[in-house]
């Protein structure tokens, strides 16, 4: 049986290990004194601090109930208002927001088209908003065997990752949706310990699923596992930031 990380711990691990990617997009909100601003898919309530140090009033919204419950708990002393809410239909009304971000989110909605036309719907004249997405399929890692690292990226994308690739269709689903593309970026994400790594990106969990499913051999899943274990290690995947406006 694989073992799944505690979701709010692996949310703020994350984060952390994000931190200058988070900054980054931060900054493109350009948030000021009295906008409304938004984080669609919250969670814990990680980035929201940061918000409401800069906007007149936060909104989070996320469709977990634990994740809400910790996200007040998080931000009760603070101008934050978290609500339960599912990102294809947010709880907000037309137009009604200056500023919203959506980070690591639509990789695990059912449909983000609808995400990016909701954010469209609930975003003022002139408003803008920051997304960033990382692509899965372009996870590397060394050392090991470069054909595991393939076949487990194919497995990830393949069964685990709703919307692997959807970092690389932000500018166009953006567009799609109604929104104006004002600039599109791409980070490069390096870890250097396996630990870290390990947990974050799944290496372990998801090669034993690919094991479990056929898609890996035992042999070959504990030899590239040692083998990054073992190090120098490195890690690395695209980061997508889009910056978008509403007409």
């Amino acid at each position: 049986m694989v073992t799944q990380p505690d979701p709010i711990a692996y949310l703020d691990h994350a984060a952390a290990a994000g931190s200058a990617y988070k900054q980054r997009l931060l900054d493109a909100l350009d948030l000021r004194p009295d906008h409304v601003a938004l984080d669609v898919g919250c969670g814990p309530g990680t980035d929201l601090p940061a918000m409401a140090e800069r906007a007149r009033e936060v909104v989070g919204v996320d469709v977990d109930p634990a994740m809400v419950d910790e996200a007040k708990r998080r931000t009760a002393h603070l101008r934050v208002d978290v609500r339960q809410g599912d990102a294809h239909a947010l709880p907000l009304d037309d137009r009604g927001v200056d500023r919203a971000r959506v980070d690591r989110v639509l990789h695990l909605v059912a449909d983000p088209a609808a995400v990016l036309a909701e954010l469209r719907r609930v975003l003022r004249p002139g408003g803008r908003a920051a997304l960033a997405q990382p692509d899965w399929e372009t996870l590397a890692v060394d050392p090991g065997s470069v054909a595991t690292n393939l076949a487990f990226n194919r497995f990830v994308c393949d069964r685990v990752v709703p919307n692997p690739v959807v970092g690389r269709q932000l500018a166009r689903l953006a567009a799609a949706a109604g929104l104006t593309v004002t600039s599109v970026e791409a980070d490069v994400q390096v870890l250097h310990d396996f630990a870290t790594a390990d947990h974050l990106l799944g290496l372990t969990r998801n090669a034993r699923r690919a094991v479990q499913a056929g898609r890996l051999t035992h042999r070959s899943a504990d030899a590239w596992l040692a083998d990054l274990a073992a190090g120098p290690f490195l890690a690395a995947f695209t980061l997508f930031r889009v910056t978008v406006s509403a007409a």
